[in-house]
C-alpha cells in the first residue's frame, strides 16, 4: 500500500474552485491548479484494501490502488502505464465522470473516500507534459477493415483499440467536427476542448481515418457501408431526446438541451461570434436536475442570463446516504456542482402544467405544480401549490430515451430491446452478422465510463469475430450489473 497511515493522518483534499465572479468571465474549466506535494499525500491515503471495491465501482476497472501507490512513491511514469492499462482517456473521466469509484471506496464506509478522480486527471495531464503519451501504431496490419459510426467516448475508443491491434479504421461522424458529446455536448468549463484535440491528433498518428459530416445511412448508404467495411461498430449514442407533452410546447424560446448547447461550444471555436440560442439578459427556465440541467445552468450564467431556475420532480434528494443507497452503491444524494455555485434557483417535487406565449407566439411563462407520490408511485398534484414563473427561454434537460430510430438502423435491420436500444450478445455483436454496439446506443442513456469501457469491451468483441483471436482486454459484459 501507500502511505500505511496516510488514511488516519491526511484528510481528504481537492483542488479550489476559481472564484464565481472570475469564473463567469471566461468558459475556462473551473478549478484552480493542485500541488504535486498535496496530489501525492493524497493518493497515499489509498489503503490498498484486500478487496478493492473501487475496481468494481469502476466500469473499466481500473487499477487504482496500483497508480495510487505509484503516485506517492514519485513514479509517475509508470503511474500512467498503470493508467493507460486500462483507460484509453483518462483526461475525459478525469474531468467528467462521476466518479462512481470513489462511491465505493473502502474508506467512504466511515470517512471521506480517496480523491481517486483528481489523482487520475493529475496523473494524465503530467503524461501529456512530460512527453509521455505518445502514438502507438500496430507493428502487423492484418488487412480488416472496421467503421464506427458516432465519434463519442464509446467511438473513439473502439477505434484505438481496433487501430493499435492492426486493423484499418475509419470513423464516421455526422456533425461538422469530431468528438460527439465531447465535443458539442459538454460546455467547455467542464472539460476544455484542448484535451479532446490532442487525444484526436495521437489517434490520427497511430492511424485511424476520420470523416466528419458525413451522415451515415444518407450521405453513405448502408449497403456502400457493409461492402466496404468488413464489421461496423455502431457507437452513435442515445440521441433521441425526452420531450413534454404539455400545451405551449410549440412555442418559440422552448429549446432541447441539445438544441441549446452546442452553439456556445461553436462559439468557443471560434465559428460564429455569438450562438444564435442564447440566454443573455433572460429569465431562465431549466427542466431536469441532472448533469445536463447543470451545463444549461453554467452556459446561462456565462451568457449573463437575468436569472435561472431549474425544475426536477423528483424530491430534495439526502444530505448523506440512507438505508436504500448502502456502501458501495453510488448514493443519490444533493449534490452541488459548480454551475450551481454561480447561482440560480433549485426547485424539487414539482411538473410543469403549461408554456405561456405571448401575443407573437414566444414563450412568457411557465406554469407549475408542486406533486407528490401517491400509493402507486405515481406523482400527483398537490392542491393549491401552482404557481407562474416568468421564462423568456425554456430548456428541456429530462434525458434520452435511446437511440434515434432512422434510416441506419431501419436499413440495417438490427433487432432492438424492449428498451428501445440495439441489442447485442456478449461479444457485443447486434442481431445483424458483422454489425457490433456499443455505449449509449446498446446501453441506453449512461455514463462516459460507461461509454469508454463498452468500446474497449466492443473492440475486443470485433477483433475476435475477424481474426479469432483474444488479444484485446474485454472489461465488462452487457448484462453485468454496475454498483451505480
Amino acid at each position: 500500500m501507500a502511505d500505511p497511515k496516510g488514511f488516519l493522518t491526511t484528510p481528504r483534499e481537492t483542488p479550489k474552485r476559481r472564484p464565481v465572479d472570475l469564473r463567469l468571465m471566461d468558459w475556462r474549466e473551473v478549478y484552480e491548479d493542485f500541488s504535486r506535494e498535496d496530489l501525492e499525500k493524497q493518493a497515499g491515503r489509498c489503503m490498498n484494501c484486500g478487496i478493492p471495491f473501487c475496481h468494481q465501482g469502476c466500469p473499466l476497472g481500473n487499477l487504482i490502488p496500483e497508480w495510487n501507490d505509484l503516485v506517492w512513491r514519485h513514479d509517475w511514469r509508470e503511474a500512467i502505464e498503470r493508467l493507460h492499462a486500462t483507460n484509453n482517456f483518462p483526461e475525459f473521466t478525469g474531468t467528467l465522470c462521476p466518479a462512481p469509484c470513489e462511491a465505493a471506496c473502502v474508506l467512504a464506509i466511515n470517512s471521506d473516500a480517496v480523491t481517486i478522480k483528481q489523482v487520475e486527471i493529475e496523473i494524465i495531464d503530467r503524461a501529456w507534459d512530460e512527453g509521455w503519451v505518445t502514438p502507438r501504431p500496430p507493428g502487423v496490419k492484418t488487412g480488416q477493415k472496421v467503421a464506427v459510426v458516432g465519434s463519442g467516448p464509446a467511438g473513439l475508443a473502439a477505434a484505438q483499440q481496433l487501430t493499435r491491434v492492426g486493423h484499418d479504421v475509419v470513423v464516421f461522424e455526422r456533425a461538422d467536427r469530431i468528438g460527439g458529446l465531447l465535443r458539442y455536448g459538454i460546455p467547455e468549463f467542464k472539460m476544455e476542448k484542448s484535451r479532446l484535440d490532442r487525444r484526436l491528433a495521437q489517434m490520427r498518428d497511430e492511424g485511424t481515418l476520420f470523416r466528419a459530416s458525413v451522415d451515415v445511412g444518407v450521405d453513405v448508404p448502408v449497403e456502400k457501408l457493409r461492402e466496404d467495411f468488413d464489421a461496423v461498430v455502431l457507437a452513435g449514442g442515445a440521441t433521441a431526446w425526452r420531450d413534454i407533452p404539455v400545451p405551449g410546447r410549440e412555442l418559440q424560446g422552448v429549446y432541447q438541451a441539445m438544441e441549446f448547447l452546442p452553439w456556445a461550444n461553436h462559439v468557443q471555436q471560434g465559428d460564429i461570434d455569438a450562438p444564435p440560442v442564447s440566454a443573455e439578459g433572460k429569465h431562465v427556465v431549466i427542466i431536469g436536475g441532472g448533469d445536463t440541467g447543470a451545463d444549461c445552468l453554467g452556459t446561462s450564467h456565462r451568457q449573463g442570463a437575468a436569472s435561472v431556475t431549474q425544475l426536477e420532480i423528483m424530491p430534495t434528494p439526502p444530505e448523506h446516504r440512507t438505508d436504500n443507497m448502502p456502501w458501495p452503491t453510488y448514493p443519490m444524494v444533493y449534490r452541488v456542482s459548480s454551475a450551481h455555485e454561480e447561482g440560480g434557483e433549485r426547485l424539487y417535487s414539482v411538473n410543469t402544467t403549461e408554456f405561456v406565449g405571448d401575443e407573437e407566439g414566444r414563450v412568457r411563462a411557465l406554469r407549475l405544480v408542486e406533486v407528490s407520490r401517491d400509493a402507486d408511485g405515481r406523482f400527483v398534484p398537490v392542491e393549491g401549490t401552482e404557481q407562474e414563473l416568468p421564462a423568456d427561454l425554456v430548456l428541456l434537460a429530462m434525458g434520452f430515451v435511446g437511440p434515434e430510430k432512422g434510416k441506419l438502423l431501419a436499413e440495417l435491420g438490427v433487432e432492438l430491446d424492449d428498451r428501445g436500444n440495439v441489442a447485442r450478445n456478449d461479444d457485443y455483436m447486434s442481431s445483424v452478422d458483422g454489425v457490433f454496439v456499443a455505449g449509449d446506443m446498446g446501453r441506453g442513456q449512461s455514463l462516459i465510463v460507461w461509454a469508454i469501457a463498452e468500446g474497449r469491451a466492443a473492440a475486443a468483441g470485433v477483433d475476435r469475430f475477424l481474426t479469432g483471436r483474444s488479444v484485446l482486454p474485454r472489461p465488462i459484459n452487457p448484462t453485468d450489473r454496475p454498483l451505480n
